[in-house]
């Protein structure tokens, strides 16, 4: 008998150690790990300079309180606020707390605009979180199943479809527009190169924010630190977390301008965000990217990954599509998948099945042996359905 919650329905694995990009069960075997938990591990396993960070932190102080100026949390939100151009932060533990502070903070754009009903415009198929606010604005009814009524103040419209949104100008009650540069539990869904710049053009003419919810896209995943950078535009607010810990818990909201002056002393907080230990780690997992010039290697595996999958695949009946921004992959097949997860499990190769397609979050440090085994792997997987 489990004591756990049956919220989770895991594989029959456990893993004991991991270093690079590889994991090892309780039995010895060996794993490579092309999902990163869900994107988390960019750095990959045991990284020698992450270990440091958290050894060196956790014999000084681990947690104080945000009652308390905590050096390393104001040094790690100088250095996203410089790296990303917004103005200030605030640090929670998760992608669903960051998302939640941004929804917090459209409320309050709308109630200083005097708007007693603040609506935030979001995107069907996208994902958020799964706190009542962030499942509500999740436009995925499978994740909202059994949790009505949900928080309201949502509209969710097509992603990747501007008169979508143009479509709800009239309404006075718009505070906001959320969404997720590159959708990726629906599947790695990317949009038109220029429908983030034309949505945030329309965000400025009717003073709505926008919000670009990068929990997955960011720290380097696409190629870029942040997606939203091949657009060359800025939000105004932008939510972080999974690769910015490397593992440990920790999700970002930076907001700029006049979002960024919205909390005041009492309006939000965060028991354990920023803490000590968290934004050591967070620093040291800044630093080895740059240091290890990952986001150079992100893009150039990423196009290794998806030029072999093209090429090998071509011919296959099987795929419907494949989709790539960086190290952020997807392959459409034309049928029901969901066999592959146990059957990729017993090829010792870690992926995730959403819907009708394999997703891959392999870690950023990656080489072409890493990649070539999951190229012919996948291919085998496919081939054998």
């Amino acid at each position: 008998m489990s004591y756990l919650m049956s919220n989770y329905a895991p594989l029959e694995v456990s893993f004991v150690k991991g270093k690079g990009c590889y994991l090892v069960d309780s039995k010895g075997n060996q794993y490579l790990d092309a999902l990163c938990g869900v994107g988390v591990t960019g750095l990959g396993h045991s990284h020698p300079e992450i270990s440091r960070a958290i050894q060196s932190q956790s014999q000084k102080v681990i947690h104080t309180s945000n009652w308390y100026h905590i050096e390393h949390q104001e040094t790690l939100a100088e250095k996203l606020c410089k790296l990303s151009k917004m103005d200030k932060a605030f640090f929670g533990n998760s992608g669903a707390e960051a998302n939640e502070a941004a929804i917090k903070i459209a409320r309050l754009h709308g109630h200083a605009n005097n708007i007693d009903n603040p609506i935030i415009l979001t995107a069907n198929q996208s994902f958020h979180g799964r706190t009542m606010a962030t499942l509500s604005a999740t436009g995925n009814p499978k994740v909202q199943a059994g949790f009505y009524p949900l928080v309201s103040e949502f509209i969710h419209v097509d992603f990747n479809d501007v008169n979508a949104i143009k479509a709800h100008t009239n309404n006075a009650n718009i505070v906001a527009v959320m969404l997720e540069p590159i959708q990726g539990e629906s599947g790695v869904i990317i949009p038109k190169e220029d429908y983030l710049n034309q949505v945030q053009s329309i965000c400025q003419a009717n003073d709505w924010l926008l919000i670009l919810d990068e929990v997955q896209t960011g720290i380097g995943r696409t190629g870029k630190l942040f997606a939203h950078q091949y657009n060359k535009i800025t939000p105004d607010v932008l939510t972080l977390a999974k690769g910015l810990g490397n593992g440990v818990p920790i999700g970002a909201c930076l907001a700029k301008g006049k979002a960024a002056k919205l909390f005041q002393p009492g309006s939000h907080g965060s028991t354990f965000g920023g803490n000590p230990l968290v934004c050591k780690t967070a620093l040291a997992v800044l630093g080895v990217i740059e240091q290890d010039k990952l986001l150079k290697n992100a893009t150039e595996m990423g196009q290794y990954l998806t030029s072999n999958f093209e090429a090998k695949l071509a011919n296959s009946n099987q795929v419907a599509e494949i989709r790539g921004k960086g190290l952020m992959i997807a392959i459409e097949l034309n049928q029901d998948c969901s066999s592959l997860l146990n059957a990729a499990l017993e090829k010792k190769l870690l992926i995730n099945i959403t819907g009708q397609s394999i997703r891959l979050l392999p870690p950023l440090i990656i080489g072409k042996a890493e990649a070539d085994i999951m190229i012919n792997t996948i291919c085998e997987l496919i081939d054998a359905l």
